[in-house]
Formats: C-alpha cells, sequence, structure tokens
C-alpha cells in the first residue's frame, strides 16, 4: 500500500461539480492499494500517518502529528500509484488491487484512521475527481508499508 501525504492548509475533492469532500488543516492522502496488500499494510500506515510528526511546533520544528494539531485527513484513492513505468511509456497498472478489492482496504483505511480519532473526508471510489489542496510547506511525505 502507497500513500502520498501533503501537509495542507485546506483541501477539497469534487466529483461532477459536486464537493464530496473537504478539510482545512490536516492531511491530503493519497492512497494506492497493490493487489497484495492486507489489512496490515493499512494499519500500518494509519499508525505510522496518524503519528507522523509533520506539523510546526511552537518553534516552528515538525515536531507534532495530526493528532496533536488537531488535524483532518482527506482521503482519495488513486490506484495510479500502482503503476509500473520501466517499460516503454505507456503505464501499467497490473500491480493495482482489483476495485472489489481496493475499495474494501480504502474504506478499511479510513476506518482505522478515524478509530485513531483523525477525524476524516474522502473522495469517491472509483470515480473522475478534481482535487484541490493547498500544500502547507509544502511538505510531502511518499509511503510505502513494504519499505
Amino acid at each position: 500500500m502507497i500513500a502520498v501525504i501533503q501537509r495542507c492548509s485546506r483541501g477539497k475533492v469534487t466529483v461532477s461539480e459536486k464537493v464530496v469532500g473537504e478539510i482545512a488543516h490536516g492531511l491530503v492522502i493519497l492512497l494506492g492499494v497493490q493487489k497484495d496488500d492486507i489489512e496490515n499494510d493499512a494499519d500500518f500506515l494509519v499508525n505510522k500517518i496518524s503519528g507522523l510528526r509533520v506539523f510546526s511546533d511552537e518553534n516552528d520544528k515538525m515536531n507534532l502529528s495530526i493528532k496533536d494539531v488537531g488535524g483532518s485527513a482527506l482521503v482519495i484513492s488513486q490506484f495510479t500509484l500502482c503503476s509500473d513505468t520501466k517499460k516503454g511509456r505507456r503505464p501499467s497498472f497490473i500491480k493495482a488491487a482489483p476495485p472489489e478489492d481496493g475499495n474494501r482496504l480504502y474504506e478499511y483505511f479510513m476506518s482505522e484512521m478515524k478509530k485513531e480519532g483523525v477525524p476524516v473526508q474522502s473522495g469517491e471510489f472509483g470515480a473522475m475527481m478534481d482535487v484541490e489542496l493547498v500544500n502547507d510547506g509544502p511538505v510531502t511525505f511518499v509511503l510505502n508499508s513494504k519499505d
């Protein structure tokens, strides 16, 4: 499971011109579910992301987690993170989970984030989405449950 997390001052996702998820201060999380991922992969990322100290303290040092600052998460499913671009010019998505497995683990990831006390908004699984964010910093990290 791959997550690209971006610290933001605000984020929003729109489907067919309708806002389906919106947050203020927090993290925009692009989540790619691979075909060999299981709940343990989601658990690893939830634990890592919910405790990752990427928010500034009173001394402007990255010392606080999303929970410490009362931030929210906007979680967006993005199977293209699972692409293989080693050969040719067209990405292969053979490593991505089938839609039913991907959606199940995407929903599981969000439910576990909520259990950690992080308010969660989301995109719409499988939909064409417009994602807007103001990246605060910019601060962006790529996490992989297999690393």
